[in-house]
């Protein structure tokens, strides 16, 4: 006991888990933000690759889930979803998948008018 008979007080087992809870929130929050950062860079290279127009200039999640990656570690992938046009005057929808850090897929509709 302290001097003058006041017990120090101790961080407890609720206060470790409340503040072990909101670093994990904020952990994935800052890697959500970071993974569309990176879909975004991808897409406007890829658009400009293409001599395609990346409308909105943003993606939007689609899908979060774990998957196993070729090694057989758990990632995290997700599916972003975009719009994209090739004449300025029309949108095409289009998905990019990261498994982790990695492009794994790129889909760019082709159109009703492409004859495939």
């Amino acid at each position: 006991m302290a001097p003058g008979g006041i017990r120090p007080a101790l961080i407890g087992l609720p206060e470790i888990a409340a503040l072990a809870l909101a670093a994990l929130a904020g952990w994935l929050a800052w890697d959500a933000l970071r993974a569309r950062e990176r879909a975004n860079d991808a897409m406007r290279s890829a658009c400009r690759a293409r001599g395609l127009f990346f409308l909105d200039d943003t993606v939007s999640l689609s899908s979060l889930r774990p998957v196993r990656d070729e090694d057989g570690r758990m990632r995290l992938r997700r599916i972003y979803h975009f719009q994209f046009s090739d004449t300025g005057h029309n949108r095409r929808d289009g998905t990019i998948t990261f498994v982790a850090d990695a492009v794994t897929d790129l889909r760019l509709d082709a159109g009703p008018d492409s004859g495939t």
